[in-house]
């Protein structure tokens, strides 16, 4: 039984796209008999907010989607993240970099090999001299650090995806501000949770050979993967709040009831007719991940 996940970032109301990949999340873990968590990834302080994850749970539970334990707070596990850190440095597998953010989209920019992904960092300060960190030192500015990477093409399987390859560049584990990156902290979180199956939003399946590396260097399970497709507007993109009403609290105001929503996300799953009520309890009988759309869901 793989223990599931949803994670979401406490910084506003949840959209039907994140609705739809938390009640999958749900049904991926509950159809098999496992354990499902929730935690905030609220590593971002200055944008998240406990009365964003309040609102957040409570949308939740009005679908019908429980969790098992405490909520887990990202904040609270600072601690966790720097042993992390630390034993990596220890191990000679980071490095300071002192790039700013121009240099570093532009270094990004530039060609990389095919196997590199998108917005790869192609190691500009990996090999610094000591007089050029003193002189970047004198100049005020502080350093990130990064991973140092041989460029590993690491595979991960995705149960809709398949295999999926990618070479892993230096990505960054700190921010120059202090600020633990998601990667780190979303692997030794997941980790410490027991999480044996990550279910997210496929626009997420470029991070995983990275987030499975920084789990194979930290001696730690690598969990399987399911990506699943995005929810997008009427125009195709992506889905936002410029595409009307698209929150629980929204769409509540405009008539429908959660459990409306909830029929809605299910249908758009292949789960349940148009129209059709059903609950969440009624879904877990008839979820199948082989059966499952490939395709995104258009409003």
């Amino acid at each position: 039984m793989a223990i599931g996940r949803f994670a979401p970032s406490p910084t506003g109301d949840l959209h039907l796209g994140n609705l739809r990949t938390a009640l999958l999340a749900w049904l991926f873990a509950r159809s098999a008999g496992s354990r499902f968590v929730v935690r905030m990834e609220d590593l971002d302080q200055a944008n998240s907010s406990p009365e964003h994850g309040r609102r957040q749970l409570e949308d939740l539970a009005a679908l019908g989607l429980d969790w098992d334990g405490d909520v887990v707070y990202q904040s609270q596990r600072f601690d966790a993240h720097d042993q992390a850190i630390a034993e990596l440095g220890n191990a000679g597998l980071t490095y300071p970099c002192y790039c700013t953010r121009r240099e570093i989209a532009e270094a990004a920019s530039a060609p990389h090999g095919t196997d590199m992904p998108e917005g790869a960092y192609p190691g500009t300060c990996r090999n610094l001299s000591e007089a050029d960190r003193m002189r970047h030192e004198r100049a005020g500015r502080r350093p990130a650090a990064r991973l140092r990477s041989a460029g590993e093409v690491v595979r991960v399987q995705d149960r809709l995806r398949g295999t999926y390859a990618s070479a892993v560049d230096d990505v960054v584990l700190r921010r120059n501000d202090g600020q633990v990156v998601g990667n780190l902290a979303v692997v030794v979180d997941d980790a410490a949770a027991g999480v044996e199956e990550v279910v997210r939003a496929d626009d997420l399946l470029p991070s995983s050979p990275r987030q499975a590396h920084l789990a194979q260097l930290l001696g730690l399970r690598v969990p399987t993967y399911a990506h699943v497709p995005l929810v997008i507007g009427p125009d195709g993109t992506r889905l936002a709040k410029r595409h009307g009403a698209v929150t629980l609290r929204e769409r509540a105001a405009a008539g429908a009831n959660p459990a409306q929503t909830l029929s809605l996300l299910a249908a758009s799953a292949g789960l349940a007719g148009p129209g059709e009520v059903v609950t969440t309890r009624q879904l877990v009988p008839r979820f199948d991940p082989d059966r499952l759309p490939r395709s995104p869901w258009r409003i």
